[in-house]
């Protein structure tokens, strides 16, 4: 409505132009004279022929009196043709003067068509620029509502797509059925829903397989320690060399096996750390990009950072960043996460102190913290506080963090601040 409103504006107003334009083009440009007021100024020239000096213009038009020999006898006013050829060039109208039945000298009246011509082409321009002040109004206007009711909401879901092809999707987007993409939004909001689903089914599927591959290397490992250690007392007991041979194969293959069920129960308790990290030398000051990025929703005050060369990777730091901030949001006092400003004490703190090769970045939330003795378990593999039995996770972003912080020569600490949990990103400074 308010699009169609604007359109049926801006025509209006290009009719306005049109209308000036074509009203300018038509206009009347006759330069004849009003002859009522020439003639009334010629009768009262001739009246007071002789006396000019005491002579009073009556009419309102602007004249020149000339004598026989063409000396300025009487203007009105100055810059008029004062003189027959001038009069000529300008147009002007031209009555011969008569005193006594003779020609006694010339009355020339200024023409002001040029002036009045002027003064025309001066308003319809005025008028054409107001007409064209209200269109570019209309068309900030008009950018402003293409502003609020495409790009931003546009903006708004690459934003979107970038952080859900990033792995975040625990922050809803923000829906406003009054723009465009009303309906799309939606629909990019249950596609991160289901995203979200589908994660954390793969995530209880991880854990189920790793409990089933503990469970069952469990298992497999005692029937095969039974069937070693029988072995090997056959090895013991017998007395022909084919037999004693037998009962070796049997003990080398239970070897085999138990090998086996090692490096498979292994490899999946680790697969996990097959996360390249490469640290290389980097300025401190690229930190305030990274923690301004990763608190997406700017709830924290993000501090100057120190001076200093630091040994990090950088893709892996904003990963660190994002999970404690991700974290925050989630475990904040505010309660929920992605509606809003969160309230004072929802904030996120950031404090940085560098130490002699060190950088160290604290972020607190303002959540309560956890148990004391929850502390400690909070960077193990899918472990994660009582606090979170009514959100959605898998345990493995403080778990991931400190791995990549290790691998930097870093460090990842966990404790309980003044308001909530504390996690202090310890990295290592360059040389």
């Amino acid at each position: 409505m308010k699009k169609r409103f604007l359109i049926i504006i801006q025509l209006f107003a290009l009719a306005a132009e049109a209308a000036l334009l074509l009203g300018f083009a038509l206009r009347d440009t006759d330069s004849a004279q009003d002859a009522v007021a020439v003639n009334e100024a010629l009768q009262s020239v001739e009246a007071d022929w002789g006396r000019l000096e005491g002579h009073g213009n009556r009419t309102g038009l602007a004249y020149v009196v000339l004598d026989g020999a063409g000396e300025v006898l009487y203007r009105t006013e100055e810059g008029l043709s004062e003189s027959v050829n001038r009069a000529v060039v300008h147009r002007d109208t031209m009555l011969d003067i008569e005193s006594g039945g003779a020609v006694v000298g010339k009355l020339i009246v200024f023409n002001d068509s040029a002036e009045a011509l002027e003064s025309g082409k001066r308003a319809v321009l005025l008028a054409i620029m107001a007409v064209a002040l209200v269109q570019w109004g209309i068309c900030v206007g008009y950018g402003i509502y293409l502003n609020r009711t495409i790009i931003r909401p546009f903006r708004q879901l690459k934003d979107f797509a970038r952080r859900v092809a990033g792995g975040n999707l625990d922050v809803p987007l923000e829906m406003d059925r009054g723009n465009l993409f009303g309906a799309f939004t939606e629909s990019f909001d249950i596609m991160r829903e289901e995203l979200k689903k589908a994660r954390l089914a793969q995530a209880r599927a991880n854990t189920e397989k790793k409990e089933l591959v503990a469970k069952l290397s469990h298992d497999i490992r005692t029937p095969v320690a039974s069937i070693k250690a029988a072995s090997e007392v056959g090895v013991a007991l017998a007395e022909n060399g084919r037999i004693r041979e037998n009962y070796s194969q049997i003990i080398r293959k239970a070897d085999q096996i138990d090998a086996l069920v090692n490096n498979l129960f292994t490899a999946t308790l680790e697969e996990l750390e097959q996360l390249a990290v490469a640290p290389v030398d980097m300025e401190s000051g690229e930190l305030a990009a990274m923690l301004d990025s990763a608190d997406y929703f700017g709830w924290a005050e993000i501090p100057p950072v120190p001076e200093c060369l630091l040994q990090g990777d950088r893709l892996r730091l904003q990963q660190v960043f994002d999970n404690i901030f991700a974290n925050a949001y989630k475990y904040g006092r505010n309660g929920r996460q992605g509606e809003g400003e969160p309230s004072g004490e929802g904030k996120i703190h950031v404090a940085m102190r560098r130490e002699s090769r060190f950088l160290a970045v604290a972020i607190e939330d303002c959540g309560g913290g956890v148990d004391a003795e929850e502390l400690p378990l909070l960077k193990e593999k899918f472990r994660r506080g009582s606090n979170a039995r009514n959100r959605e996770g898998a345990g493995l972003g403080l778990y991931i963090s400190d791995y990549f912080m290790r691998e930097m020569g870093g460090e990842l600490l966990v404790e309980n601040g003044e308001d909530g949990l504390r996690v202090t990103v310890v990295i290592c400074q360059s040389g």
